[in-house]
């Protein structure tokens, strides 16, 4: 048995701005991809997923009926006969690897579910947001729902508040250009619990709630706007921004060895970093206007281009 690919996601601006209203946008990304699947041999990986789906499933039967409820008893069978999630995506590096999950889980499971073919008016894409929210807190302790959302619909998202989200289309990449959205190894694997905490800890002080509003958030919504209209000097522009405000008071959600290389990117304008989710650690995200110079920069690391200006 072998279930639907769900891919990973790319919340390309918005993190941490999202959990206090500012404008996000998340894009599918289908390189990295996992499907539910159930082997005659499984290995070492497919039995430790097989454990962690007993376990979700447990937590599955704990949700709100008036919200979701699943094919319990058909996913209890599956998962007894060795079910397991077959996935490329990596844990802990900020690109949905739980997201995808919830995503197959709830496809193959859920009943009365919204589906990809219908009219999604804003009201489902919020159903839905709120169902991936409850399943996906199993994960990371509490969970804005985007991650799975993005997987399930394979389509760019648009967050503009809390309550108001919406399918969109993006500018189509130019293939031969030489600007580029990149991914960055950090070769460390990051835990988005202890991340969110420190967030919520800063949030209690007024001088980093204001930082958050004044600057934070108005550069994460300039550059939203920009990378939707296509204003490419002016999203580079507000990115720098952003990668200055991200170095200044985002600190420890940027793993330490990171820290020059962040200012030198901000120095030189070869390329600019951002957190790629949580932050501490997983993949960092970078913008650069010349990707062979960006390159050349950081040739120590591994980059993986995402989409290109």
């Amino acid at each position: 048995m072998k279930g639907p690919l769900f891919y990973s996601k790319i919340l390309l601006f918005g993190e941490y701005g999202i959990i206090k209203d500012s404008k996000g946008l998340s894009i599918p990304y289908s390189f990295y991809n996992g499907a539910l699947k159930t082997d005659e041999n499984p290995s070492e990986e497919a039995i430790r997923s097989n454990e962690g789906l007993r376990k979700f499933t447990a937590y599955l039967e704990t949700i709100d009926a008036d919200l979701v409820t699943f094919d319990l008893a058909s996913l209890k069978t599956h998962v007894e006969a060795g079910m397991y999630f077959d996935s490329s995506i990596p844990q802990g590096y900020g690109v949905g690897s739980s997201g995808a999950l919830v995503a197959a889980i709830y496809d193959k499971y859920a009943q009365d579910k919204i589906t990809v073919l219908e009219n999604l008016t804003r009201d489902k894409l919020l159903r839905l947001k709120s169902i991936f929210s409850a399943m996906e807190s199993f994960f990371h302790g509490k969970s804005s729902g985007l991650d799975p959302l993005n997987s399930y619909l394979s389509i760019p998202i648009l967050i503009n508040s809390k309550d108001n989200i919406e399918a969109t289309g993006i500018p189509s990449q130019k293939t031969e250009g030489k600007g580029a959205v990149f991914l960055l190894d950090s070769g460390i694997i990051g835990e988005t619990a202890p991340m969110i905490s420190i967030f919520m800890e800063n949030m209690k002080q007024e001088g980093f709630r204001n930082m958050l509003k004044d600057q934070f958030i108005k550069h994460t919504d300039a550059c939203v706007e920009d990378f939707l209209k296509g204003d490419i000097k002016s999203l580079f522009t507000n990115t720098k921004q952003l990668s200055k405000v991200v170095l200044n008071h985002f600190k420890p959600m940027i793993p330490k060895q990171f820290h020059d290389l962040w200012k030198r990117g901000i120095e030189t304008n070869d390329y600019y970093l951002k957190l790629c989710g949580s932050g501490g650690g997983g993949y960092i995200l970078g913008f650069t206007e010349d990707i062979q110079k960006a390159k050349q920069a950081l040739s120590n690391y591994k980059l993986e281009v995402v989409y290109n200006f």
